[in-house]
């Protein structure tokens, strides 16, 4: 398996400190607002990784973060007339409600900042005793010229990155390129007591402190949007590495960004989705499959149209397996001799499929071999094929669903079990001669997008592409 590695701008063989073991850590929300679009595909994406992971044996550590205090969160609280931590628990509710919805498996751990200031303190404490770090007036600063190979991360010297970044000014920084570790209190903000006064962390700490708390000082992953590259992962690396010597992480994951109609999300330009806006009209299923339809280092477009698409690709993947169901219940015991050569033929698209994925996790081509494997079903598998042979396509197909979190609503669920029912009404109309009640009940269905195909082994159905 290989994986695109940040740090190193290179495709690298993946081998995890202790075999058969991933410890993963993954930037999480700050949790003010409902998470849009843009957060969706990360979550999902690493949700992704970390399942193919899972599937190919691997024992996934998984730790997500909560980001629960910082300046949005403090404003946020003073507008609606609620404290930070109201603010904070509310929002980690609402995260999980939609995050289980899109099928987003939850972390092994989700530690929230605010859990960890004693350990934020102490780690402060080390970096300041090692001469990385110094207080003023109550903030504390990391010195970045301290850290011998700050900006390896961005690819870029301390100069290149000074002159290209935004920068906070303030004279008693030794550096303007120095960042906040601790940041003293204003009036009626939170504040925990540390030696510097009272105050509260700064945002690049705790992800550094609670990866070192949860999954030691060195991880296997560290992973989040393109956009924390710099400065918040490449901070993280000067904090871990600078108080610890080791490496902090050996591979660094970025996922890209998503565009709303070839234009960047904002809610100036009236182009802003919140996940839970598309999940009032679209499947969690639809979601996930139009998020992983490009390489998750590729910038993909959002548009309804492109979500449509997605619907219908799904809908046909849904489809092949209805109808590998509907054989099931005549399906002979005995097939015919060529269908071990079939068996075999089909099952090497497992083969394909995990080259495709064991390449830095390539879902868009993934995809695709899946979508070729139902075609080849199409064609290949029919009435007679046995029920031994329909019952490994369909486990098959399941199976390779699993990793992207698609293809996992079983057939025979509460919407299934409704459209039988009304097909077996339909069958009671036609024993009755009653065609007036059987016609209606077929174009109530046409009307839902399901299709029903009457053949000598029975009724058939399936959804509209």
């Amino acid at each position: 398996m290989k994986v695109y590695n940040t740090l190193t701008r290179t495709k690298e063989e993946f081998v995890p400190l202790q075999e058969g073991k991933v410890k993963m850590y993954v930037c999480g929300p700050t949790v003010y607002n409902l998470f849009h679009i843009g957060n969706a595909r990360t979550f999902i994406i690493f949700d992704t990784i970390r399942r193919y992971l899972e599937y190919r044996g691997y024992e996934v550590e998984f730790v997500q973060n909560f980001t629960d205090i910082d300046d949005k969160m403090i404003k946020k609280a003073q507008d609606t007339g609620t404290t930070v931590k109201e603010l904070g628990d509310r929002y980690i509710l609402e995260y999980y409600q939609d995050a289980d919805r899109l099928k987003i498996k939850r972390a092994t751990v989700n530690p929230r900042a605010t859990e960890y200031i004693k350990e934020m303190v102490k780690f402060i404490g080390e970096l300041m005793d090692r001469g990385l770090a110094y207080a003023v007036d109550g903030d504390v600063y990391f010195s970045t010229k301290a850290f011998g190979t700050y900006g390896k991360l961005s690819g870029q010297n301390l100069e290149d990155l000074q002159s290209g970044a935004r920068i906070d000014v303030d004279d008693r920084k030794k550096d303007p390129m120095d960042f906040a570790l601790w940041k003293v209190s204003k009036p009626g903000e939170p504040f925990w007591k540390s030696p510097w006064g009272e105050g509260r962390p700064g945002w690049h700490i705790e992800c550094s402190c609670m990866a070192l708390n949860l999954l030691g000082e060195t991880i296997d992953i560290h992973a989040g949007g393109t956009d924390l590259i710099f400065p918040h992962h490449e901070n993280e690396i000067a904090q871990s590495e600078g108080r610890s010597g080791k490496t902090f992480a050996r591979y660094w994951l970025h996922g890209a960004f998503i565009n709303v109609d070839n234009k960047k999300m904002s809610k100036s330009l009236n182009n802003f989705f919140t996940a839970r806006e598309i999940l009032e009209k679209y499947d969690p299923e639809v979601v996930r499959l139009f998020m992983l339809s490009g390489h998750y280092r590729t910038q993909i477009n959002f548009t309804m149209e492109v979500l449509d698409a997605a619907k219908a690709s799904l809908e046909r993947m849904y489809n092949a397996l209805n109808i590998l169901h509907g054989y099931l219940g005549n399906a002979p015991l005995q097939g015919a001799e060529e269908e071990e050569q079939l068996k075999g033929e089909l099952l090497a698209f497992k083969t394909r499929f995990l080259e495709k994925m064991d390449d830095d996790f390539n879902t868009a081509d993934g995809i695709s071999v899946i979508f070729e494997l139902i075609r080849e079903v199409n064609s290949r598998i029919h009435e007679g094929s046995s029920k031994a042979l329909v019952q490994e396509v369909i486990d098959l197909l399941v199976d390779l669903g699993s990793p992207l979190g698609i293809m996992q609503n079983p057939v025979g669920g509460d919407l299934d079990a409704e459209v039988e029912s009304l097909i077996e009404k339909r069958q009671q109309a036609r024993k009755a001669r009653d065609f007036a009640l059987a016609d209606k009940i077929r174009n109530e269905l046409l009307e839902q997008g399901i299709v029903l195909e009457d053949t000598p082994q029975g009724v058939r159905w399936s959804r509209k592409n």
